[in-house]
């Protein structure tokens, strides 16, 4: 089913920040808890990780109010990130189809600017990212073949 999320980047603190958030709505983390950036296989291009950003979040998700989930990632400079307030939001749109995701992808970057191509990912989805023509940054994940 489709649902709409807000993404957090954090430039090290996930973990902290969703364990505050928590505190204050309460519930689990979903989707097997906290993913660390280890648990991830390597990539062609990826520098390799040290110890420590081994153990930073890669996602994680937390049910907040009225069925809206509160996701985030820790963004380390040295995996090429550099987070400011305004670039630490995206809004994240998991749709039904390839084709929808296309669509919305397609029609949010026109104009705007694509951070990274729709690309089957390792997680099982159909990714990409965009900014669109006013600045706001969409996430679209897509976990239907």
């Amino acid at each position: 089913m489709a649902r709409v999320s807000t993404y957090l980047n954090f430039p090290r603190n996930t973990e902290e920040a969703f364990k505050f958030y928590q505190s204050i709505f309460g519930g689990e983390f979903t989707r097997g808890g906290i993913a660390r950036f280890g648990d991830m296989p390597p990539m062609e291009g990826m520098p390799p990780l040290s110890e420590e950003d081994k153990m930073l979040v890669m996602h994680v998700e937390l049910p907040i109010l009225g069925g809206h989930i509160l996701m985030g990632t820790d963004a380390p400079e040295s995996c090429g990130f550099h987070v400011n307030a305004g670039n630490n939001v995206h809004i994240n749109l998991e749709t039904d189809t390839r084709e929808e995701t296309k669509r919305l992808f397609d029609a949010l970057a026109n104009g705007g600017k694509v951070t990274m191509d729709l690309q089957d990912m390792f997680w099982g989805a159909y990714y990409g990212s965009c900014t669109d023509k006013f600045g706001v940054q969409w996430m679209f994940n897509c976990e239907n073949r």
